[in-house]
């Protein structure tokens, strides 16, 4: 069970461990609060691991673990929960490194791990559930680099799906709605990523664009977080589904309005889903060098 330290895995990893199971529970830091939690509340039975996704060293040290302690065995379960998003911005004002980052973690971290343990799923017959997003199906407003890394993993499950079906291994998909979870909820944490990126956006960027442009997304994103659900049962739930049923989903949808979202998104035209993830989600000011106010400026 991947990213443990907080949010979803740490819920899940918790869960798991009441119902009886054998846990292995990786964390970014093993001193961390989430880290400490899961000593304190889980039996002797959960395993925590470190483990960056970005860090191949960290992957096969995990997978030599697993292995040792479940040869005999097969494993039954792999949860790839593990996400990484720190930019709400344009994909134009969004930094390449940034693109790369949430690739790195939530698609390539992701992969790497799947394969490393697939031997071990095989000879179990065992399932593979992974944390994707509604943001790998739908195009929302500033979030390119964390959508288009969710889209390239919810396709690799779906080809995986399919072609591990012969194996006996079923692989399930979560989509989740908005829930709080890490940092994904600080403001602070989210207007220090603001001033990174102003610092860090090309002079030309930010004429055509304008400081207050970059301030109103995160002022508004920061309003959508107190939709934020708290109560995590929903995802811990598809995710134990997703593990233990006879006939799990291929998607699960925990959370609320997720229907109507993709109701919207299947069946009407592009210029109604557009305006509905802008009303959800963050509807952006025009660019300052589109606004009335800027030509009559340059014309003077």
């Amino acid at each position: 069970l991947s990213g443990c330290d907080s949010g979803f895995g740490q819920a899940t990893a918790r869960h798991l461990d009441i119902m009886g199971f054998r846990v292995f529970a990786s964390v970014l830091d093993l001193q961390s609060p989430g880290a400490q939690e899961l000593r304190r509340s889980c039996s002797p039975r959960l395993t925590l691991l470190q483990m960056d996704l970005t860090k191949t060293d960290d992957i096969q040290h995990v997978l030599q673990h697993i292995q040792a302690h479940t040869n005999s065995t097969g494993l039954w379960g792999l949860v790839n929960n593990a996400g990484f998003n720190d930019t709400i911005a344009d994909a134009e004002l969004s930094p390449l490194g940034k693109f790369r980052a949430c690739m790195e973690v939530n698609f390539f971290g992701s992969l790497e791990l799947t394969k490393g343990l697939l031997p071990l799923l095989r000879s179990a017959g065992g399932r593979i559930v992974t944390v994707s997003s509604p943001a790998g199906d739908m195009p929302f407003p500033c979030l390119a680099a964390y959508g288009a890394s969710k889209a390239a993993l919810s396709l690799l499950m779906d080809t995986f799906r399919s072609e591990l079906q012969p194996w006996g291994i079923k692989v399930s998909l979560i989509l989740p709605g908005y829930y709080k979870t890490g940092t994904t909820c600080d403001p602070a944490f989210w207007n220090l990523q603001k001033q990174q990126l102003l610092a860090s956006l090309p002079q030309e960027l930010l004429q055509a664009y304008g400081e207050d442009y970059v301030e109103e997304i995160n002022q508004q994103f920061i309003q959508f977080m107190k939709v934020a659900v708290e109560d995590l049962s929903a995802v811990v739930n598809s995710i134990t589904d997703g593990l233990l049923a006879a006939n799990p989903a291929v998607r699960y949808y925990p959370g609320q309005g997720l229907g109507i979202m993709y109701f919207i998104h299947r069946y009407l035209p592009y210029f109604v889903r557009d305006l509905f993830l802008k009303g959800f989600f963050i509807n952006p000011k025009l660019p300052r060098a589109l606004r009335r106010d800027h030509h009559n400026d340059v014309k003077k």
